[in-house]
């Protein structure tokens, strides 16, 4: 049971890992330049750069009020049925988090029990490489149809009617257009590929190190005992 704890905790490890590292302004504004954004949207590199601080912001410590506004404008950049779905993202992304939180702490426990044992590091590799083929599997669909994959995955974490916007008016899905977002699943593919493949190359080697406090470590660590010369028989005619 430890074990299979273990194996199913480490792609929620793994995944919320590369989650986290997308959450950041640095490769937001990198890609919303590749997307085109200020020209999508009209505002200037550095009106972008704060609206989408604002929002970002707001989704990860929150308030998810999502009201940011332009300097001397009286409305927020996102209307009220945008603001709506930014708060439902929000709340899926606490939900994910919490899971990849309960997660973490498992398999900390886990292999505090297991202290270093090879089953650990075998259920960790396992977890590992059933991520790898999942993301192979994903990666693909998204690859080749990611229109459908993009709204299959609307349709299983929001409410329908919640997530259509007119890229021609309403500006959330301007700052996130679906190049940003097409490229931003590549690389966090990319990403989750990358560190289960590590996982999985750490945790196969480890697990096949001699486990501590074992036979095959203290085997591996005292010579096997020397034979003792059997006594010689006297020469005959010696006395005795």
């Amino acid at each position: 049971m430890a074990a299979l704890v273990a194996a199913a905790a480490t792609p929620c490890v793994v995944i919320a890992v590369a989650v986290f590292f997308f959450l950041n302004p640095i490769w937001v504004a990198f890609d919303q330049d590749r997307s085109g954004v200020d020209r999508l949207t009209g505002y200037t590199t550095a009106q972008v750069r704060d609206v989408t601080g604002s929002i970002l912001s707001d989704l990860v410590f929150g308030p998810p009020k999502f009201e940011a506004t332009l300097p001397g404008a009286a409305a927020p950049v996102l209307d009220a049925s945008e603001r709506g779905h930014m708060a439902d993202v929000r709340t899926v992304l606490m939900d994910l988090g919490a899971v990849a939180l309960i997660a973490a702490i498992l398999l900390l426990l886990v292999g505090f029990i297991a202290r270093g044992r090879r089953w650990f590091w075998r259920a960790v590799a396992a977890g590992a490489r059933l991520l790898i083929a999942g993301v192979v599997v994903v990666g693909l669909g998204f690859a080749l149809f990611f229109d459908q994959a993009f709204e299959l995955f609307h349709e299983i974490f929001f409410a329908p009617g919640t997530y259509m916007f007119d890229p021609r008016t309403e500006k959330l899905v301007q700052l996130f257009p679906d190049q940003f977002w097409s490229e931003t699943s590549v690389a966090l593919a990319g990403s989750i590929l990358v560190l289960a493949i590590l996982v999985a190359i750490g945790a196969t080697r480890l697990g096949r190190e001699p486990e501590p406090g074992t036979a095959d470590g203290v085997l591996a660590a005292v010579p096997p005992p020397q034979a003792r010369p059997e006594p010689q028989a006297p020469p005959a005619g010696t006395a005795q």
